[in-house]
């Protein structure tokens, strides 16, 4: 890959886009109804400035720092997303391997391609999983049976998706009611014949996490069918505990956007919480979620972890959130469209520019490190509201 093609995340969206199928760039790119969520995630940075001082004497660059249990490389990490396997060959364990090698977790989607039986074994500790709640139990435990024999030491359990939002792209493309290739698909794909080559060769895959489960069906389109209309709809705290009793692991509750929700959780038993809107892509007219990390932070206190996501594309977006009070970032999209244009090059690539646009914005704060960030941010201020 020409490193220079690739100079920032927008470009991976761009290549990404042109790349892939309409109904599978849409299901990326979209968010719910008016798209309002969508575009405060992202633009809601521009309103936070980040303080710099000068003549620091700078130490050598760190962007070590601790969560999930130990020293992580990097302040940000990919997040779950639906599909890797479908918008690359293999998309699920690009991103994962990636994420190993730059020394960071990696959170597999239930949605994904290739399963956690198969990348247990390549991804090791570095692989998480994210769940959401059957309508049945016995599924539900049997999802964490699967964790348990994988090796799993966290789950992310998602609960803002009880209720399914609308996503007027995905309601044009089909992209919820197409269980199957049809004529209208397969014109699409015709069009995409680098990605049909790459996906399509040996027929459209499964969701390896059901693919050995008759009532799911066959292929990735039903199964995901069948996987969304099995949500649990009546989503309680009374259901978090069971979970918590349940599994003996880490617990990360992924989906609040209320600090009130936050002390809920970790009344609840969680470890930590991902402060998220779903990417835009569930409530319209919500609120940006880094315009929510002191408050959340704040209710939460320090015990518990607090993650954020939700229109993160630069280095100064995760330093902002980091510097109000985060442990670290989580990442879709981003990961998503390198692994998209480019593959395991395209995710290697993402690493390296969004680690190189922390650094020297860092830097450029008059700090050396993520951790000396973290242990300054409760008696200095780095961002200043504009």
């Amino acid at each position: 890959m020409a490193h220079r093609k690739y100079v920032a995340i927008e470009d991976f969206r761009k290549a990404a886009g042109k790349r892939l199928p309409k109904i599978f760039a849409d299901y990326v790119e979209g968010g719910s109804f008016s798209e309002t969520t969508l575009r405060r995630n992202v633009e809601a940075f521009s309103r936070y400035a980040l303080s710099q001082r000068v003549l620091t004497g700078l130490s050598e660059p760190d962007l070590s720092t601790q969560y999930l249990g130990r020293r992580q490389a990097l302040p940000f990490f990919p997040g779950p997303v639906g599909f890797l396997g479908l918008y690359r060959r293999d998309g699920d364990l690009h991103v994962g391997l990636s994420a190993k090698q730059h020394g960071v977790p990696f959170v597999l989607s239930s949605f994904s391609i290739r399963g956690i039986r198969s990348l247990a074994p390549l991804l090791g500790e570095t692989l998480n999983f994210q769940l959401y709640i059957d309508g049945e139990e016995a599924m539900t435990a049997r999802h964490l049976r699967l964790c348990r024999d994988a090796g799993v030491e966290t789950i992310f359990l998602t609960v803002d998706t009880a209720v399914t939002s609308v996503r007027e792209r995905d309601v044009r493309n089909g992209f919820r009611e197409v269980t199957h290739i049809t004529p209208t698909l397969f014109a699409q794909f015709a069009m995409r014949p680098g990605w049909a080559l790459d996906i399509l060769r040996n027929g459209l895959p499964d969701v390896e996490f059901v693919s050995d489960l008759p009532e799911f069906g066959k292929g990735a389109l039903a199964q995901a069918s069948a996987l969304s209309r099995r949500l649990e709809k009546n989503l309680t705290w009374d259901k978090v505990k069971w979970l918590r009793d349940q599994w003996k692991g880490r617990l990360i509750i992924k989906g609040i956007s209320d600090a009130r929700d936050a002390v809920l959780a970790r009344e609840a038993g969680a470890d930590g919480i991902v402060l998220s809107n779903h990417g835009g892509r569930q409530i319209d007219h919500g609120r940006a979620t880094i315009t929510l990390v002191s408050e959340m932070r704040a209710a939460m206190g320090d015990k518990m972890e607090l993650f954020v996501d939700g229109g993160f594309r630069r280095g100064s977006d995760i330093i902002k959130a980091i510097a109000l009070g985060a442990d670290a970032v989580m990442m879709g999209r981003a990961f998503a469209w390198a692994v998209a244009a480019e593959g395991r090059d395209g995710v290697d690539e993402a690493f390296r520019m969004l680690s190189a646009e922390i650094t020297s914005n860092l830097q450029l704060m008059g700090v050396s490190a993520i951790a000396e960030l973290k242990a300054r941010r409760k008696t200095e201020t780095f961002v200043i509201p504009v």
